[in-house]
């Protein structure tokens, strides 16, 4: 560490001004139910809500203004650093500026900077492996309930160098989460040009073109459902995989908690980049995995074809997943699923080979290239991750890097 970075708890950047008082979502006895939802509001934001170092309002849930003037504390604005302290530890994000307020659960904290701290810098800093390894000691992450409140997070350490250089760090960084942030949007547009093709061509159709015929998705791919993994463990002189799960396959990646397989199970169970995923239980979803090398567990499909192009079994699995998801969820007991008989059922055109050629013409280049922007996405995060702790302990002479 350079000689004129200093050590503060986070009570003494309170008591030097640098800092308010962290507050997290006790909303005390009076707490939003689900009964409170409405369709939108103000975003009420949970552990989960934090993504990628961002606040992701896809899936998040709204309060009414009236229901948010109740409430004594936990609003957060733009700006704010978040982090999860309960439960799911160690999330980030820094509040934008789409809403004026948003409101936190208890599982969530804000940092508010005042003078010497450089917000960015702040949530990077608690990226750090050294603070989220600090982080989940303190909390007790092995147990179900970890929790570390505002009384401990007070004695956190956070190590800042002069104010010039969090800045410097934090622009380093960033220029990795912006192109990521700019990839993302492209693939945004991408999916939405690749939805409205697919309607265009195959769903405005009021009678079948000549050579067009109907089928079912099982008669255009393999749905190849994954391995009980337990079974499965790397031997002792193996480098074990990580298993793609729905929770991997949810998040785009596999981390430092996913269990790991043998690398020696068939060659059909092992799945790489570009991959056509489906998750049939519990968390329906289909897509395209870009997490690197893993081995595929039960309750997902790894949907591949001999006689078709990925773009059509994809764009086709895609189409039935609404209708997917609510046969799972009139089924439901625990967990909702779909039966492999669904597949027969789901109807699909398939177009004479000139029409076929020509849509695919317009479809593949672009999942073509949200697959490419996803490995970007992946090498990106990969690079900025390696240099996080290298920039946050000095060792690299920031001069030196060119980040433009």
């Amino acid at each position: 560490m350079k000689c004129n970075w200093k050590e503060y708890s986070v009570q003494e950047l309170i008591e030097l001004g640098m800092l308010e008082e962290p507050m997290d979502g006790n909303h005390g006895s009076i707490h939003p139910k689900s009964s409170d939802y409405v369709k939108s509001g103000v975003p009420f934001i949970m552990a989960n809500n934090l993504s990628n170092g961002i606040v992701d309002y896809t899936n998040c849930a709204y309060i009414s203004q009236q229901q948010a003037n109740t409430l004594r504390k936990g609003f957060a604005h733009p700006g704010d650093v978040l982090l999860t302290h309960k439960a799911t530890i160690g999330r980030t994000a820094i509040v934008d500026d789409r809403y004026d307020t948003i409101i936190l659960t208890p599982q969530v904290t804000y940092y508010r900077v005042k003078n010497g701290i450089s917000n960015r810098y702040l949530k990077y800093y608690f990226d750090t492996s050294t603070f989220q390894q600090t982080l989940a000691n303190w909390a007790g992450s092995g147990s179900t309930r970890a929790y570390l409140g505002i009384t401990a997070q007070r004695k956190l350490p956070i190590v800042l160098p002069p104010l010039e250089q969090q800045v410097r760090i934090a622009d380093i960084l960033t220029a990795f989460d912006d192109k990521i942030t700019l990839n993302t949007a492209i693939n945004n547009n991408l999916e939405q040009q690749a939805k409205a093709i697919f309607s265009n061509e195959f769903l405005t159709l009021e009678t079948l073109p000549d050579g067009w015929k109907q089928a079912s998705l099982i008669d255009i791919a393999d749905y190849l459902n994954g391995l009980a993994m337990q079974k499965y463990r790397p031997t002792a002189d193996e480098t074990g995989i990580p298993v793609l799960k729905i929770k991997e396959l949810r998040q785009g990646c596999c981390d430092d908690n996913s269990e790991l397989c043998s690398p020696s199970i068939k060659s059909e169970y092992i799945i790489r980049d570009g991959d056509v995923i489906f998750s049939w239980s519990g968390s329906l979803l289909v897509d395209f995995w870009c997490g690197g090398i893993c081995g595929l567990n039960q309750h997902l499909f790894k949907v591949t074809s001999n006689k078709y192009n990925k773009w059509f079994y994809y764009a086709w699995t895609k189409h039935h997943l609404d209708r997917f998801i609510a046969v799972a969820a009139d089924k439901a007991t625990t967990m909702g699923h779909i039966k492999r008989d669904e597949l027969s059922k789901a109807e699909v055109l398939i177009p004479n080979e000139a029409d076929y050629n020509r849509i695919g013409a317009l479809l593949q280049p672009i999942y073509e290239m949200i697959i490419s922007n996803r490995i970007e996405n992946k090498k990106l995060a990969a690079t900025r991750d390696t240099l996080l702790p290298k920039l946050m302990n000095g060792e690299i002479d920031m001069s030196e890097v060119d980040y433009e």
